[in-house]
């Protein structure tokens, strides 16, 4: 049963980050949409670059918060994980030879 409680904990946790992904999306669209329309309705120089700042600088942002949410990582991907943890064991066990 414990391991049944497990798993039902952990999905949870999983519907709620991928929730808080989807508000922190819906927001980021909103609020830029928002600020996009309102500087092209006031502003003669609309594709100036200091008018997407918050937009690239934010939408960096939630590229990491869907990263973290989804599980996928441009950087450090699984293939990068399994030669790291490797390499550790294969250290952990030259060191540990040398005691034999």
């Amino acid at each position: 049963m414990d391991l049944e409680q497990n798993k039902l904990e952990r999905a949870k946790k999983q519907v709620e980050e991928i929730k808080g992904f989807y508000v922190h999306l819906s927001i980021y669209i909103i609020i830029n949409a928002f600020v996009l329309v309102n500087i092209y309705l006031h502003t003669d120089h609309f594709w100036q670059w200091p008018h997407f700042i918050t937009l690239f600088g934010w939408g960096i942002g939630l590229l990491f918060h869907a990263s973290k949410t989804f599980g996928f990582n441009l950087l450090f991907g699984k293939k990068w994980e399994e030669r790291q943890i490797q390499k550790y064991i294969d250290e952990d066990k030259k060191r540990m030879d040398k005691f034999k």
